[in-house]
């Protein structure tokens, strides 16, 4: 159980992404952004609501709609100065910050444009810390957007001058191994 205190037990693996609380809470170092409300809302009301604080939720009224420059130069860039505070504060915290993990799917316009305005903030802030990506490429089997290749090229620019590593997670694949070995539909 993640509130035992025995859980962490100074173990330097598991502080390195989750931190304690004034009350002995063990919270993940994560914040999860979204431009679409309703995904963040499904965390905000699951049965996980508890580990996360509010502040580590972040979402938008509008959504980016499948528009790498909505996500980019509207409405991501309305949203990145309050996801960078928090972020920044996360980091703060850290005794040893090593760098950043970043998820996302680069076949939308949140994922491609303000991850991408994410990323280019981050190195100015943090240029001598790693970042490393786990980005959601798409496929042509399993598209919901004829944009989705548009978005991804222009998001690779992004992940190419400011990443360090990127492993590329082909959605079809994911979809086929949550399918096949996890019977998942």
């Amino acid at each position: 159980m993640l509130g035992d205190k025995t859980v962490g037990g100074g173990d330097d693996a598991f502080n390195t992404f989750f931190s304690e609380t004034g009350a002995g809470k063990h919270v993940p170092r994560v914040v999860f952004i979204d431009l679409e409300p309703t995904v963040i809302d499904e965390v905000r009301t699951s049965t996980y609501r508890q580990l996360f604080h509010p502040e580590q939720l972040i979402s938008s009224k509008e959504d980016a709609t499948n528009n790498f420059a909505r996500g980019h130069y509207t409405i991501g860039k309305e949203i990145v100065d309050l996801c960078l505070d928090r972020i920044i504060k996360h980091a703060d915290n850290c005794t040893s910050l090593q760098g950043f993990l970043v998820f996302n799917a680069v076949g939308g316009g949140t994922g491609s444009g303000l991850g991408s305005l994410l990323l280019e903030r981050l190195s100015v802030d943090y240029g001598k810390k790693s970042k490393l990506g786990f980005i959601v490429y798409p496929s042509p089997q399993v598209s919901t957007s004829v944009v989705e290749p548009y978005n991804s090229v222009l998001s690779t620019h992004s992940l190419l001058k400011h990443t360090d590593v990127v492993v590329l997670l082909d959605i079809k694949a994911i979809y086929d191994i949550c399918r096949r070995f996890l019977n998942i539909e």
